[in-house]
């Protein structure tokens, strides 16, 4: 029986309505935290009679992080039983909601609430994003797919970010209207996501897992604690970036939009091609040259060589984790049966967001006893130790390959 919805070449999937409605909905998930961040001095400004101002305006940026640690597994979960379209909608429903609240908030702690609550739909939109690839793409157009994903996020950073920083300028409160742009998107989400996703099961519906990998919750395992390391470790970047540059003389304000903003561009280009690099040389090679690339960019960085090799740095960072993140995504989509998409989803944005909110706690006591610059060569370490790892697979599954052969 021919499936209803076909599934397009790779080199064809940006033109897939589908594909197009994942693809906005991805910019969503960028957005969510760092998007406020211009707004904080001016919001500190407006409430400073409060006498908690400085900790509450600060946890404004990380809310959204805490409540997806917490909650996507529970909606992963839900998304496999009620399903994942109309999870996604609501998803986007509530995320506008929340975000775009603290244009009328009155205080502090509500505002505190409605970014917990962004986290909610944040959690829904990633989660299912990702079950939902799965359950329209296969093959190569499903790895090309993931590529594009991780470049609409980063333009899409790029672009919601720059905009706060005008609107900032302007007013504190202007930057929650950004969250309010997915209300134009949404309907072409309704039209262009088919129902029969909602119930993404086998043929034998409540039959055991027919698919997926046998092994596929220990591999899951592993692979979620790979996302959260990696998380962590590139996390030091934005986190980090802004006090090492300040302790090495430059203006951090302007050097640090600069490191960030080339960061976020390279990664986005660097992402365009990851469907071809991995058609070619698979999750392992793409991995190989991905952390490969992290770790010369965090050494050069760590090297203190001057000004162009630390934008160099941040360059290779970029466009190494350009190509290190789609893979979670492939990877996880290949082993976990059809009908778990959701929970495996789950678990690994939960793994990605504990990452960010791991990564201040283990890097200050880092900076403490070895420095900025031990923080950013000890990371390179780490970076190019996996890389190694990834070489020794990649050989190794090669060499499998050519003895089935024959």
């Amino acid at each position: 029986m021919k499936s209803p919805v076909e599934v397009p070449p790779a080199q064809a999937i940006w033109r897939d309505r589908r594909a197009q409605a994942l693809l906005l909905a991805a910019t969503l998930t960028i957005m969510a935290n760092a998007t406020i961040s211009p707004a904080l001095p001016g919001l500190a400004r407006e409430f400073a009679d409060h006498p908690q101002v400085d900790l509450l305006t600060r946890l404004l940026v990380p809310a959204p992080s805490l409540a997806v640690v917490f909650v996507a597994p529970l909606v992963g979960v839900l998304s496999d039983r009620i399903g994942r379209r109309g999870l996604l909608v609501w998803g986007i429903a509530l995320f506008v909601l929340a975000g775009s609240a603290g244009l009328l908030l009155p205080s502090l702690e509500s505002m505190l609430v409605s970014r917990l609550i962004l986290g909610i739909a944040v959690a829904a939109i990633m989660t299912t994003q990702t079950a939902l690839i799965g359950d329209y793409f296969s093959g190569a157009a499903r790895v090309a797919l993931t590529g594009l994903l991780t470049s609409a996020r980063n333009f899409g950073g790029f672009f919601f970010i720059s905009s706060a920083g005008v609107l900032a300028a302007l007013s504190p409160r202007l930057p929650f209207a950004i969250y309010a742009l997915p209300l134009l998107v949404l309907p072409f989400v309704l039209q262009s996501l088919p129902r029969p996703a909602q119930q993404p099961i086998t043929q034998e519906g409540d039959a055991p897992e027919a698919d997926g990998h046998p092994q596929w919750r220990l591999i899951l395992t592993g692979l979620l604690l790979l996302q959260m390391v990696t998380n962590m470790t590139f996390f030091i970047m934005p986190t980090q970036i802004p006090f090492y540059l300040d302790a090495l003389g430059h203006d951090s304000a302007v050097m640090t939009g600069t490191v960030l903003g080339l960061l976020t561009l390279a990664g986005g280009l660097a992402a365009l091609v990851y469907g071809r690099l991995a058609a070619r040389l698979g999750v392992s090679g793409s991995w190989t040259l991905g952390y490969g690339a992290m770790a010369t960019g965090m050494a050069a960085i760590g090297a203190q060589a001057g000004l162009p090799a630390m934008l160099a740095g941040a360059v290779c960072i970029g466009i190494g984790f350009a190509w290190v993140l789609p893979a979670f995504v492939t990877v996880m989509l290949a082993i976990a049966p059809a009908r778990r998409r959701g929970a495996a989803g789950g678990l690994l944005t939960t793994a990605i967001f504990l990452g960010q909110v791991l990564s201040p706690f283990l890097s200050l006591p880092i900076i403490a006893a070895i420095g900025f610059d031990g923080l950013y060569l000890g990371a390179g370490v780490l970076l190019a130790t996996i890389s190694a790892l990834a070489l020794i697979g990649c050989v190794l599954q090669r060499r499998r390959i050519r003895g089935h052969a024959v």
